[in-house]
């Protein structure tokens, strides 16, 4: 099999920037990461213009994308034309996201992922649903006449075997005692949102297994002086995570800096919560009905409600360094190898490092993607 080098940009490595050094592919494996002085003569060789190398960008919470939205096309080719939409800004993997649906939506999104990941649709990692089990005191864009409670045929969904992983958010404050713990013991990955959970009923949802807080800030419980609500709660827990929207629209970024600050980057995940604007010739779009246009980097009903995001990975990364001024390694972490811990996969993705899937994405020296290999092949450029 031909070995090829990467060279000619800084690579971001676990162990930090690594300049003048080659990363060298062995099919869809990375095989090492060496000095450029050091790789063989014989090796194919791709000089890349300065910039950065970093691990392919995972998304966990990704509505649609190429004039595509997950809700009206809840099927293998929806996901995959999602994910080709989003690959050319860096996502080599992908949560399709569900929004609020009927059950039957669900079920089809469920057998849709099920079926991409057992084929090894490229960048497909699972199935984000996010909700229709949420409050409707929070629910942002989402249609509430789809909201539901949580009973145990829709729980047998939901836990049903299949191959692809999945996330699930909903509002813990309206889920029965032990929902969480039965979802979690059957290796769903529970995200708390769209809530109105208190401090002390987001605590009993963590003790259960509650793993995640989407889109941190948006659509919960704020932090008070006496209650300190679903974000405190957030910051305070040491095992979970949290995606945030990196937009200048969703949260400001001081209060990202604060809440970095307070929590930690290590907990921290870039998600884009994207629509199908992105990567599309088109403004708008419908949603349930409703009218949606971009508005910069964000999305918006036609009264103002943001409606997700017109944002890719490859800009949630550039905002993450420019608006919250992270380091290209921090941003890196928080774009790839945190999710990929997450999804439970840090041992195979999110990382550049021997025997990891070569997923990677050139970054241009402004930070633009240039260039993304998907299992060492060059996916867009």
């Amino acid at each position: 099999m031909t070995r090829t080098e990467i060279c000619g940009a800084t690579v971001i490595a676990p162990e930090g920037l690594l300049k003048s050094h080659a990363v060298v592919l062995d099919g869809s494996h990375i095989a090492a990461i060496v000095p450029e002085a050091d790789v063989p003569q014989d090796y194919q060789r791709e000089a890349l213009d300065g910039g950065l190398l970093a691990p392919g960008f995972i998304d966990i919470q990704v509505n649609g994308g190429g004039g595509v939205l997950f809700n009206d096309n809840p099927t293998r080719e929806g996901m995959a034309a999602i994910a080709a939409a989003h690959r050319k800004f860096g996502s080599t993997g992908i949560m399709p996201t569900l929004i609020s649906d009927d059950l039957d939506v669900v079920a089809a999104a469920i057998a849709a992922a099920d079926s991409a990941v057992a084929a090894g649709e490229p960048g497909i990692l699972g199935i984000h649903i996010e909700g229709p089990f949420l409050n409707s005191g929070k629910r942002g864009i989402h249609n509430a006449s789809k909201f539901r409670r949580l009973d145990d045929s829709t729980l047998d969904l939901l836990t049903r075997p299949g191959p692809a992983p999945r996330i699930v958010t909903l509002a813990p404050e309206l889920a029965p005692p032990g929902a969480i713990a039965r979802l979690v013991n059957a290796g769903v990955i529970v995200c708390a949102g769209h809530s109105l959970a208190t401090y002390d009923e987001t605590k009993v949802a963590l003790a259960e297994g509650l793993a995640g807080f989407t889109h941190l800030f948006n659509a919960m419980t704020q932090l008070g002086s006496r209650e300190p609500g679903m974000v405190g709660a957030a910051l305070e827990d040491r095992l979970s995570s949290f995606g945030i929207i990196v937009d200048g629209e969703h949260v400001h970024p001081a209060t990202l800096r604060i809440a970095l600050a307070a929590r930690g980057w290590d907990g921290a995940m870039l998600v884009t919560d994207a629509m199908p604007t992105v990567s599309s010739t088109t403004d708008h779009f419908f949603l349930g009905g409703q009218r949606i246009h971009t508005d910069g980097d964000a999305c918006r009903s036609e009264d103002g409600i943001l409606a997700g995001s017109n944002l890719s990975m490859g800009a949630a990364f550039a905002n993450a360094v420019r608006l919250l001024g992270l380091t290209p390694s921090v941003a890196s972490a928080m774009a790839s190898g945190n999710p990929a811990r997450f999804l439970g996969r840090s041992h195979e993705v999110g990382t550049l490092a021997p025997g990891f899937k070569a997923d990677l994405v050139h970054l241009s020296d402004n930070l633009r993607p240039q260039r993304v290999w998907l299992s060492g092949e060059i996916a867009a450029g």
